[in-house]
């Protein structure tokens, strides 16, 4: 069960764009419907290691397409040190940072232990408290039709 410290101190190495959530342009720049600001704490940005590259497309795509999520960024070949059942281990993971909204957390959640291959999978998710307007509005788009149908995809 990796430990997600050695995993944000390596964040706070990446661009600076890639922290605020920007990182990439969503298809397109929906403008905010007028009058509606966005409500800090209404997206959420999830973090979930995987052994590797293949297991984390799977899982990006998806929960992107059960629009559990608006976007996945992969982050290949980081490296976490954890103890696990008494030993410390050290193991090469790819980071998935998964944008969705904050109400989609436990769903998101559920899914991906019911795939990952890890006996625990980390799953932890921040609240994003501000960031590019038209950018969150997006997310909080492209994840609405789950909330929407008043259940969780399969």
């Amino acid at each position: 069960m990796p430990a997600l410290l050695p995993v944000l101190s390596r964040l706070l190495l990446l661009p600076r764009a890639l922290l605020s959530m920007a990182s990439g342009s969503p298809p397109s720049q929906p403008s905010p419907a007028s009058g509606s600001a966005y409500a800090a704490g209404s997206v959420s940005a999830a973090f979930v290691t995987c052994p590797n590259e293949k297991v984390a497309k799977e899982i990006a795509r998806a929960v992107v397409e059960k629009h559990l999520a608006a976007c996945v960024n992969l982050i290949p070949q980081i490296t976490s040190i954890y103890e696990w059942k008494g030993k410390i281990e050290e193991d090469s993971e790819v980071l998935m940072m998964i944008k969705t909204q904050s109400s989609l957390v436990p769903a998101l959640t559920d899914f991906v232990r019911s795939v990952h291959p890890y006996e625990v999978a980390e799953v932890i998710a921040l609240p994003v408290e501000q960031g590019n307007s038209p950018y969150l509005h997006w997310v909080r788009q492209v994840t609405g039709s789950v909330l929407e149908s008043g259940t969780a995809p399969p």
